[in-house]
């Protein structure tokens, strides 16, 4: 569908048509592409605390963050000013530094599975690495997935994958050879059952248990105790590692992440996203007698150029730092609750079928009444209900996730009153779709 003519974007009109003639799809993320809102995706030009703004000159309330990194809003002058000063000293020497240790003892303190970490560049790298890690650790080659979560763009993981594969209808991609994906078991979310039976089948074979204790890649979509509980006790008593994949939920929904919140501690997580504070940073880590596999200490060979690069560290080391001091996590909920309880009045009140998944500063109005729990009751929304709330949002300068299956985010930025905002937005936009139906 196309864009409505409420603001004009006639400037990222022309420069997303000359993206198109030398990025593929002129975007370098499908996630950033519109493909399932219909229309052309905004180009912007720079950011400020709580919001956005296009080259057209358009400011919008940002409710995506850069998907997730900016807990504290864009350019926080914390963040703004560590970079600096790291940049004073160069921006990559392929050495140690100071600040690959302060930030690993940060992580090391903060979330209750790791022991030791390691850097990289990104969420990807630290998926692969960790299923790598995994099957290094345990000398077991199957690893068990959930279908709709997405741990980035690994060949063993990139099935049945949430994100932009499921956005944009591929949820298995071509080029990945049969042989990446043999070992790899995918699973239904939120089902013990199911999970309890392929560890029956698979019994003594299976490395790792990966997934996203809270998933926000098929939408929000909140853990039942008893899923993560079962999968916790069952890896233990087959001496397989349980994964966690903490790229979106790492430092966002407590400071020691999902696990903290949750208490359930896995033997490895993968981290990206808030840890950078908006730079590419991910890590992954877990118990000592795990990471010590990890070449030089031990087999298990990864290796970066630019891990650990002290620019991201510094971003990520003020990041953690403030979050820490300032503990926005009670305000961050309380801002949630009221998005989430202004958003299912609004729903109701235009009479259109929804359900919403939020835990902490995450959350996704889905246009289905049914209660999301898997990628099956996911799929049932009405996406292009969700296109046309899309465009009648950002007409009304509200940014929210160009697709049904991503999960918006709040930061430490955003005011009471940017959140009433956005309510009264989705209170006029629901109320056109429920008249046009």
């Amino acid at each position: 569908m196309p864009a409505p003519s409420k603001l004009s974007h006639e400037k990222s009109h022309a420069e997303f048509h000359r993206a198109r003639k030398v990025i593929p799809g002129g975007v370098n993320s499908p996630a950033r592409a519109f493909g399932a809102v219909g229309g052309e995706p905004v180009v912007m030009d720079r950011g400020d605390g709580p919001y956005l703004f296009d080259i057209d000159g358009n400011r919008y309330i940002d409710f995506i963050g850069s998907w997730g990194p900016h807990i504290l809003g864009h350019r926080h002058p914390r963040v703004v000013e560590a970079i600096e000063d790291a940049l004073k000293h160069g921006t990559s020497f392929g050495a140690p530094t100071h600040l690959e240790t302060v930030l690993a003892e940060i992580v090391v303190d903060a979330v209750p599975s790791v022991e030791m970490v390691r850097m990289v560049n990104s969420g990807t790298e630290a998926g692969m690495s960790a299923i790598r890690v995994a099957r290094g650790a345990t000398g077991r080659d199957k690893v068990v997935k959930f279908a709709g979560c997405y741990h980035g763009h690994v060949d063993a993981l990139l099935v049945q994958a949430g994100s932009g594969a499921l956005t944009h209808g591929v949820p298995t991609s071509p080029g990945i050879p049969a042989g990446a994906t043999a070992d790899t078991i995918v699973l239904p979310y939120n089902d013990p059952q199911r999970l309890a039976e392929a560890f029956t089948e698979f019994e003594g074979q299976i490395a790792g248990v990966f997934m996203e204790p809270v998933v926000g890649n098929m939408g929000l979509v909140p853990p039942k105790p008893e899923f993560l509980d079962a999968a916790r006790q069952l890896c233990s008593e087959d001496g397989t590692l349980l994964g966690f994949d903490e790229v979106m939920t790492g430092f966002r929904l407590s400071f020691g992440g999902a696990q903290e919140l949750f208490g359930v501690t896995p033997d490895m997580t993968m981290l990206g996203k808030v840890i950078g504070g908006g730079m590419p940073v991910g890590a992954y880590g877990g118990a000592a007698h795990v990471m010590e596999n990890v070449s030089p200490l031990g087999p298990v060979y990864q290796a970066g150029t630019l891990s650990g690069n002290p620019i991201a560290m510094a971003s990520g080391i003020a990041t953690l730092s403030e979050l820490k001091e300032t503990n926005p996590y009670p305000r961050l909920e309380a801002l949630g609750a009221r998005f989430e309880q202004g958003l299912r009045e609004a729903a109701t009140a235009a009479g259109i079928p929804h359900s919403i998944g939020r835990v902490g500063s995450m959350m996704t109005l889905f246009f289905t009444s049914e209660d999301v729990t898997d990628l099956g009751t996911a799929q049932m929304s009405d996406t292009a209900r969700f296109g046309k709330f899309f465009w009648g949002m950002l007409e009304r300068g509200i940014y929210l996730p160009c697709s049904q299956f991503e999960a918006l985010f709040i930061s430490a930025a955003h005011t009471e009153e940017h959140i009433d905002e956005a309510i009264t937005a989705a209170r006029e936009v629901l109320g056109e779709i429920s008249a046009e139906a």
